[in-house]
């Protein structure tokens, strides 16, 4: 077990934010812009899914991305969940290689139908003249199936890439109550225990992505979980590039539609490049991941925004901070619930 600090959480009531303050040009990257289309709203009935998409401007490579839904009142409002947050190729299909420049945004709503939600995707893209290529690792496993289990895998960097950003997918064939609830930077070796323990606040070039799904109380079997990590291109060298880890954390949410928010930042000279966020039953920085109390905890949002966990407009340039939404499904969720939110920086 590996034992950190973390920083102080600063919860916003009633907001979703999570957030990373003073951004600054680095040498690294000659620009870093987030793009977004707005949002979009989607469509009713139970086991769908939304696909949106952002995309980078020409010239430009995604390095992380995100996305946010807005719902609505009502208990089928609170089953509606993050299923995909994922870099692409392709703006209106899941397909990773090299030099991508898509990042798919993706809401399901689960087994309970939709209420009233909209979706919106965020790329978050840079040019730079030392980083002149990216590629794609995923790694995809079957699950969860059971009710109350989780499923956790990881995608590593290749030896003598940098980690750039993340995503994950946690994709539906029947049972309409699997969700992610886990998007996070780590290190692929026993001191992090290969993955299940979180990276934090202060670590410095994280090489893998790790994702967790949970599966509510439904049944079915089909269901697969799904890790990205977007990487250097090979023969690049990475040998003055630093990516340092920000992380923070918030107790809660408890109540069936407390969202709740946590805030980091990026130091100064650096930018910020991508972003994750979870919901767990403890810290995820210090032991393995647990999974939340409750069945119908899950993610609303993992985005770049402002201060205030405002959506930022589409072109932003070094956008400051990140924002995390999270919430209970509707129902209670026990004391010792935890939103997390992580921030990569780059110099």
């Amino acid at each position: 077990m590996r034992k950190s600090s973390i920083f102080t959480a600063v919860a916003f009531s009633a907001a979703l934010a999570v957030v990373i303050p003073g951004i600054a040009y680095a040498s690294t990257m000659t620009s870093v812009t987030v793009q977004t289309p707005g949002a979009s709203s989607g469509p009713s009935g139970a086991d769908t899914e939304l696909l949106t998409d952002a995309d980078c401007a020409s010239g430009a490579l995604v390095s992380g991305g995100g996305v946010k839904l807005t719902i609505g009142t009502g208990m089928a409002s609170h089953g509606v969940h993050v299923m995909g947050t994922e870099p692409s190729t392709s703006a209106s299909s899941e397909s990773t290689g090299n030099d991508m420049t898509h990042w798919l945004g993706i809401a399901g709503t689960g087994a309970g139908g939709s209420g009233t939600y909209t979706t919106q995707p965020f790329a978050v893209c840079f040019t730079s003249n030392t980083i002149t290529h990216t590629q794609a690792v995923t790694s995809t496993v079957n699950g969860p199936s059971g009710t109350d289990g989780t499923k956790t895998t990881l995608a590593t960097c290749p030896s003598g890439t940098r980690l750039l950003g993340g995503g994950a997918r946690s994709k539906l064939t029947s049972n309409g109550s699997v969700k992610a609830i886990a998007s996070y930077p780590t290190f692929n070796n026993p001191t992090y225990d290969n993955g299940l323990i979180a990276a934090t606040a202060g670590d410095s070039n994280p090489d893998s992505w790790a994702v967790v799904a949970l599966n509510g109380g439904g049944t079915g079997t089909g269901d697969t979980t799904t890790a990205y990590a977007v990487c250097s291109g090979a023969n690049i060298d990475v040998s003055g590039v630093t990516v340092t880890v920000q992380h923070s954390s918030a107790a809660g949410p408890t109540s069936g539609s407390q969202i709740t928010p946590t805030v980091n930042t990026c130091g100064t000279g650096q930018n910020m490049i991508s972003g994750g966020a979870s919901i767990s039953g403890g810290d995820p920085t210090s032991s393995d991941f647990t999974a939340p109390g409750s069945q119908g905890d899950h993610l609303i949002g993992s985005y770049p925004s402002d201060s205030s966990g405002n959506t930022v407009s589409d072109g932003t340039t070094n956008a400051g901070y990140w924002s995390a939404g999270t919430d209970t499904g509707g129902a209670g969720s026990p004391t010792g619930t935890q939103t997390d939110v992580w921030a990569l920086c780059v110099a």
